[in-house]
């Protein structure tokens, strides 16, 4: 990372005994020829160094050196021709070129040889670059060639092979570890494959001498006898041996994830010094809830983070916790009686979740546990009517509703609350960092903030995107709640299942099936579900069967209608898509029947399987797919069908699909990682989120001599990343 962008000022005032070694340093530093336009190295030019741009987003010296290999190549091993295995891997063979001939079409011609050695001959062809190879080849002349070797019509060939003279064997030989660099087919056909950027990287190393100031401590450098900076950056793109790539890989990630957790961690500290409401004692609304109304035993889970939010709302600081807990496992009364809290101490709570229907499901809810109690709870949504609104927002101003529930509309300017003491946020991740300051802006000290999530989140994700919240987790769900049994089953069986159905139904349960709407404008998906409600009405007639479907193309009125039928009883069936993922709860449903399960993904088969089992009665989760599953899929129904933990099948997700699509759009942006993977490099991220951690100890504010160039390139990386330091 180039530190022209560093803040001069900051490093300088920091402290003045090193006032002038960070200047003379910094002035050093600014120096660099990093930030150079790319257009200026050797073998770019105006028109590469745009399309570089376009491509790559690669603008600077810096961006290219930071464009890293995805993996490498052992060129010192040759494989006879006979060994050649199709479609395997890249393999590299040496033997004399022969046959060499144009074919096709004179527009689109192809240029075919083959080459061969003691063992046989093996195929190669090319589409493009055909005028230059037809001038450089030499026929009967030695040749390294390299490539992955394919079959077409039970021939073997290698399209598009890498080809060296012989003679350059020794190149090679002193450099076998060779990178290889994603491009693009527009670089491609410029010349900048992948053999074509690490020359321009070369070109790089070998116009000057590379020297990055050192950023990490002298202290952490040595625990983990790291490499030094600048021979990481130079081993990552060209290493002499194996060994010399680990080292560099290691520095490199390490760095990356230090730098990631210590602005994670100083965000932590300074939230915890930030000065809070204080909630200094529990009252009768508390104390009312709890031994008259509350509907069951609390959990020791449900206790143990009550306690937890009990401490941080009284210590004078704000709280800042996120509380995770599997779907159904009581998060909704934990923060209920968290908000008792509050309006015991004179305050209002504001509640906000993602969707009209789940804000609409809170209000209800809420409204039915508190309707014994003196506390006024309201909801606010885009669908509130104007005359409702017009009473409503006077009322909020003047304090006299304690607890508003709703949606986006609460963040609107012209909301205002008298004293807003606690501000929850359900689903969290759904919201955008902007949208959810705006509702604790609303109050002149910072208000508590408790944000949900039934999603549940990896480890290494949860101290990564939230590592400057304390967490809770609600790992136990209620007495007398029964595992939901899920059962995998092809669609050739459905007969079967529209039975065990009909005899659910007849013991007086209700059952979902769910279709994959998963865009609201896909027509095919659309014609899915109602050729699915169609079938299903058939096999499920009139009068003796009812059925309801929700969708997100009907007015929200008709949908709020076929949902009070399913929730009243008057309906045994909903046929619906994931609109009923969060928040829907109807303990009388005990089947979930998830139609082509194979094209959602674990997280919302997980949640999905959440709607039922809200009783004490054996629920059951169907999910059923076509016979013809990938990999990935049966993957993700072994796992469904095996546990009904979340973070397990967050982990298994994980795994599958990367934290960058688990998190999904709103976080896309902070997981964008130059080089570390928080999936594989989990190990790495717990030694340098300790290291970060052991340093704020000692120096919060970096303000010690040894941690000047620490906190200019935090600073710097700051203004890069600035997502990271206000995630939560």
């Amino acid at each position: 990372m180039s530190w022209t962008k560093c803040n001069k000022l900051a490093i300088l005032s920091r402290n003045r005994n090193t006032k002038v070694q960070g200047s003379l340093k910094y002035q050093e530093l600014t120096k660099s020829f990093l930030d150079t336009p790319i257009e200026y190295l050797k073998g770019v030019g105006p028109a590469r160094a745009k399309l570089l741009f376009d491509e790559l987003h690669v603008r600077t010296f810096n961006d290219l050196l930071h464009h890293f290999p995805f993996r490498y190549v052992d060129r010192s091993k040759f494989h006879k021709i006979n060994e050649a295995i199709p479609d395997q891997a890249h393999m590299q063979f040496k033997g004399k070129l022969r046959g060499i001939r144009k074919s096709g079409p004179p527009r689109r011609p192809v240029l075919q040889a083959y080459i061969e050695d003691d063992s046989g001959e093996l195929g190669l062809v090319w589409f493009k670059g055909i005028k230059w190879l037809e001038k450089s080849l030499k026929e009967g002349q030695e040749y390294i060639v390299f490539g992955k070797p394919t079959k077409y019509k039970n021939t073997l060939n290698i399209a598009h092979p890498e080809l060296d003279l012989m003679e350059s064997h020794q190149k090679i030989q002193e450099k076998p570890i060779q990178p290889v660099y994603s491009t693009t087919e527009k670089l491609t056909s410029k010349g900048l494959n992948s053999r074509g950027l690490e020359r321009l990287i070369r070109n790089l190393f070998e116009t000057n001498e590379i020297k990055m100031i050192e950023n990490l401590p002298a202290s952490v450098i040595s625990s983990y006898q790291l490499a030094e900076r600048s021979e990481a950056y130079k081993s990552i793109h060209f290493p002499y041996d194996q060994i010399t790539l680990e080292k560099a890989r290691f520095r490199l990630k390490f760095e990356e994830l230090f730098f990631v957790q210590l602005m994670i961690l100083q965000a932590k500290g300074k939230r915890q010094r930030l000065a809070g409401q204080i909630f200094g004692h529990v009252g009768s609304l508390f104390h009312q809830f709890y031994d008259e109304i509350l509907p069951f035993e609390l959990t020791e889970a449900q206790k143990k983070v009550i306690r937890e939010m009990r401490r941080d709302m009284k210590s004078g600081h704000q709280m800042n916790r996120l509380l995770q807990g599997d779907v159904g496992s009581g998060k909704t009364i934990v923060a209920l009686l968290c908000g008792l809290i509050a309006m015991d101490n004179g305050y209002q709570v504001a509640l906000m979740a993602p969707t009209e229907i789940l804000a609409q499901q809170h209000h209800e809810e809420l409204e039915r546990l508190t309707s014994n109690m003196d506390v006024r709870v309201e909801l606010l949504t885009g669908s509130t009517p104007a005359s409702k609104r017009k009473e409503l927002l006077p009322d909020l101003a003047s304090g006299k509703v304690n607890l508003i529930i709703g949606t986006h509309a609460l963040i609107e300017n012209k909301v205002k609350l008298k004293q807003l003491g606690l501000v929850i946020i359900d689903e969290q991740h759904r919201f955008g960092v902007v949208q959810r300051s705006k509702l604790w802006r609303k109050s002149k000290v910072p208000p508590h903030i408790l944000v949900m999530s039934a999603t549940p989140i990896p480890r290494t994700l949860a101290m990564t995107l939230y590592g400057d919240l304390d967490v809770s987790v609600i790992d136990e769900l209620p007495p007398g709640r029964k595992p939901v049994k899920t059962i995998h089953r092809y669609d050739n069986t459905r007969l079967k299942i529209f039975g065990f159905v009909k005899q659910q139904i007849q013991e007086g349960k209700q059952v979902f099936f769910v279709f994959p709407l998963i865009e609201e404008s896909s027509k095919l998906d659309y014609k899915d579900l109602m050729d699915g409600y169609e079938s299903i009405s058939r096999a499920f007639p009139l009068p003796e069967y009812k059925v309801a479907i929700v969708h997100g193309r009907m007015k929200s009125e008709n949908k709020e209608s076929e949902m009070k039928r399913f929730a009243s009883g008057q309906a045994q069936i909903l046929v619906a898509t994931t609109v009923i993922e969060v928040g829907v709860n109807i303990p009388n449903a005990s089947v979930m029947v998830i139609e082509s399960a194979e094209r959602f993904g674990l997280s919302q088969l997980h949640q999905l399987r959440g709607r039922v089992g809200r009783g004490n009665k054996q629920a059951y989760c169907i999910l059923m797919t076509s016979v013809k599953l990938s990999a990935e899929a049966r993957t993700r129904m072994e796992a469904m069908v095996r546990t009904n933990s979340g973070f397990e099948l967050s982990e298994v997700d994980l795994n599958l699909r990367g934290p960058g699509n688990l998190m999904g759009t709103q976080q896309s942006g902070v997981l964008n990682f130059t080089i570390a993977d928080l999936v594989k490099d989990a190990k790495i991220m717990n030694l340098a989120r300790e290291e970060a951690w052991k340093i704020l100890q000692i120096d919060p504010e970096l303000n010690q001599k040894a941690h000047l160039y620490t906190f200019a390139y935090l600073n710097s990386y700051k203004k890069q990343h600035p997502d990271w330091s206000s995630i939560s």
